[in-house]
């Protein structure tokens, strides 16, 4: 008799519910219908001008593409370490920068660098979910700390305290402006952060790849853009992308700020894991940093400013509960209150909504597996227009679940008992 095959016990991890519902809207629209889809983090402007003008003289070219070095080309690691010192008057050498396959790379490498079987790593809940299942199946034990509106959904480090009590902690996953928050740290915030990292020993990965995308009251303060991690100290990570900022998602393109301790570590992750990142895709995001692709994205930046607002000014209408204040990033993070009743939770809601209406948003539980069930997060990436239209969508659905069925109720009730 033939023995069974092992599968790795690592690979179980849930899958990143967003392309699920990705995997849906598709079905919905290759069968005719129409689907606003606001639940991927997908600027829809694209990448700038610039890039994609570069890209296609490569490809025109016939040049020959072939591998890079392993942490990229030279001019891009430059053009990185100089936006550094553009954004945050920070002196970065491009030898620090290690370009990635995408932001995901990146995390890839410093986990795999910072982190040894067992550790113990420290992460937001609710947060991005790519983070918590990378570091389970690298063997990492993930501490969740539970952030609600009270920390305005960020760790303080009083809760990393408490967490430390059950065993020390050796890494801290944080990202500012954060998935599916919005939420941001102030360098004062940042700073006690920091330093707690430093006094126990812990390693920080910072997550900046929304850095630029923020709603600041002054936009020529000095922090308006965001925090940089390597301000404060150099002993961390810092990871960020051209996916958001520079509207890039599919050209798979991030970097890491990599201390110095971990330099040479991550660069042979790096070759024996992807040997380099896409080369045209590296040779055309040079253009990224031209002063024209800049002005693009801060315009796309101002577009996500003016949803925001639309959203924000309609959250009454929506009668929805709680929401994160989406100081950066173009996701609303709500919990849908009132709106709730009726279904069993907000996986429940959002696919109802997708299948009646054709708007498809993220249930909260990919984030907060405790008290997700009745959060959803909305992408506003999308712009104006089908911002707007989807809100009507969603208010007509609303409206239909809270309709009395006749069978059921002959009697009709007073609106404030429509659910």
């Amino acid at each position: 008799m033939t023995p069974p095959l092992k599968a790795s016990g690592r690979a179980l991890v849930p899958p990143f519910e967003v392309m699920n519902i990705l995997s849906r809207v598709a079905d919905l629209q290759a069968a005719g219908r129409d689907v606003i889809s606001l639940c991927a983090g997908e600027p829809s402007g694209g990448a700038p001008r610039a890039v994609s003008a570069e890209a296609a003289r490569i490809h025109a070219s016939g040049l020959a593409l072939t591998y890079t070095g392993a942490l990229g080309i030279r001019p891009l690691r430059a053009a990185v370490a100089a936006h550094y010192g553009r954004w945050y008057g920070l002196d970065v050498a491009p030898e620090e920068v290690a370009i990635t396959t995408g932001s995901s790379g990146a995390f890839m490498l410093a986990f795999l660098a910072a982190f040894d079987h067992g550790d113990r790593v420290a992460l937001a809940r609710p947060g991005y979910p790519a983070y918590r299942n990378i570091l389970r199946a690298l063997g990492c034990e993930v501490v969740e700390i539970d952030c609600g509106p009270a920390q305005r959904y960020q760790p303080t480090p009083e809760q990393l305290d408490a967490a430390a009590a059950h065993g020390a902690l050796d890494g801290l996953v944080l990202a500012s402006p954060a998935n599916p928050t919005g939420t941001m740290v102030t360098r004062t915030e940042l700073a006690a952060l920091t330093a707690w990292c430093a006094a126990n020993g812990v390693r920080l990965v910072s997550d900046e790849i929304y850095h630029g995308i923020t709603y600041p009251a002054d936009p020529q303060a000095p922090d308006a853009r965001g925090v940089c991690a390597w301000e404060l100290d150099r002993t961390g990570v810092a990871v960020s992308s051209f996916s958001k900022y520079w509207g890039m998602t599919g050209w798979r393109l991030g970097w890491a700020l990599m201390p110095e301790d971990l330099a040479g570590a991550m660069e042979a992750l790096a070759g024996n894991v992807a040997l380099c990142p896409p080369a045209p895709a590296q040779l055309a995001a040079v253009e990224a940093f031209t002063e024209e692709s800049y002005a693009g994205a801060d315009a796309a930046v101002a577009g996500y400013a003016k949803v925001r607002r639309l959203l924000l000014e309609n959250l009454g209408r929506l009668n929805w509960g709680h929401a994160a204040p989406a100081d950066g990033a173009f996701y609303l993070y709500a919990d849908l209150g009132a709106q709730l009743a009726g279904f069993a939770d907000s996986a429940a809601y959002c696919r109802a909504l997708l299948e009646q209406e054709g708007v498809a948003l993220v249930p909260g539980a990919d984030f907060d597996a405790v008290n997700g069930i009745r959060y959803v997060r909305l992408s506003f990436a999308a712009g104006e227009d089908a911002v707007a239209a989807a809100l009507e969508r969603i208010l007509r659905f609303q409206r239909s679940a809270a309709a009395p069925s006749p069978q059921a109720r002959p009697h009709p009730l007073p609106p404030r008992f429509g659910h």
